[in-house]
């Protein structure tokens, strides 16, 4: 895939304008995934991920229980997802995942975003076919063959191992996460991961620059206000 680990990082615009938005983010994917998956997270391996990165993310702890006693009560709002494709300028691509309770409120308010900005939505599956489904992980690390070694011990189908400036970047299918992240654990062990999640990553990258990446940067910073957005991803490298 062929691109330094800091980019890839910064490729996923996630929802950080504030904590307050990112603790409403935490909270709405815990409730949502406590409530469809149950309440235990050894028994819900994706409730299991959310609560480890909203820790790794600061979240207070009260924020989590909040969510969980909430599925737990079995009452509280009816969230269900909502993805978006669209364009951005230089014919960039951009995947938007939403959590909503009002699908057309949260379909006016994310056109909105693309039409100020010189953008424009598309249908489903316009841009998501050139994306990956992929478990991400980066960690710091210089050996990457003795990773892949123990990876094909596990089992595991991984897509890709890059190793740039000190970091190791582990791609596999999505659905390999936590095998992924178990082997890499029981392996190279007290692991700090500075990449720990599934990810949309693009088969291309378009570069930009002057006013197409000021223009993007508003798309992103508008997109991230909007509260039914929970993350985005887009193969736009600046």
């Amino acid at each position: 895939m062929g691109r330094a680990y800091q980019n890839r990082k910064e490729s996923m615009a996630k929802t950080a304008a504030s904590k307050t938005k990112v603790y409403s983010k935490y909270g709405r994917e815990i409730y949502v995934s406590a409530k469809s998956g149950g309440v235990d997270p050894n028994g819900n391996l994706s409730l299991r991920r959310l609560i480890e990165k909203a820790k790794k993310d600061q979240v207070p702890a009260h924020v989590i229980k909040n969510a969980l006693d909430k599925a737990q009560g079995g009452g509280g709002e009816d969230f269900s997802a909502a993805r978006y494709e669209g364009f951005g300028p230089a014919n960039t691509m951009l995947i938007v995942d939403c959590l909503t309770d009002n699908n057309n409120r949260t379909f006016k308010d994310v056109r909105q975003c693309f039409n100020k900005n010189a953008s424009k939505l598309a249908g489903p599956g316009s841009v998501a076919h050139m994306f990956d489904h992929q478990a991400v992980f980066a960690f710091k690390g210089d050996d990457e063959e003795a990773v892949l070694e123990a990876l094909m011990m596990a089992d595991i189908d991984v897509s890709d191992i890059e190793c740039e400036d000190g970091m190791i970047t582990v791609f596999a299918p999505h659905t390999a996460y936590n095998q992924v992240k178990t082997a890499l654990s029981d392996t190279l062990g007290d692991i700090q991961f500075e990449m720990d999640d599934i990810s949309y990553e693009p088969q291309n990258l378009v570069t930009l620059s002057g006013e197409d990446a000021e223009v993007f940067q508003e798309l992103l910073a508008a997109l991230n206000d909007c509260d039914d957005v929970q993350n985005v991803y887009h193969n736009a490298d600046f």
